[in-house]
């Protein structure tokens, strides 16, 4: 039988898969925030890079725990 997600479901893999993606992307190139946005709050330190990565890694793991709720929560599709 296959399981019909409902669409936050969808929405919360999306946004669990882009918050992981940014947070690797931060510990690989740091720098990379300072060329988007033209800000340097730490003057190079590296603290507001840790505190993103960190950040971003406690939303990838609150939103994938929504998302294992919703999966647990989806309703068996009868015509499969």
């Amino acid at each position: 039988m296959k399981k019909n997600f409902r669409r936050r479901f969808w929405i919360e893999i999306a946004s669990a898969s882009t918050t992981s993606v940014l947070a690797l992307i931060t510990l690989i190139f740091p720098d990379w925030i300072e060329f988007v946005s033209g800000l340097d709050p730490d003057q190079h330190g590296g603290s507001a890079e840790w505190l993103i990565v960190g950040g971003l890694i406690l939303i990838t793991i609150l939103v994938l725990a929504l998302a294992a709720t919703e999966w647990r929560r989806a309703p068996l599709d009868a015509s499969a």
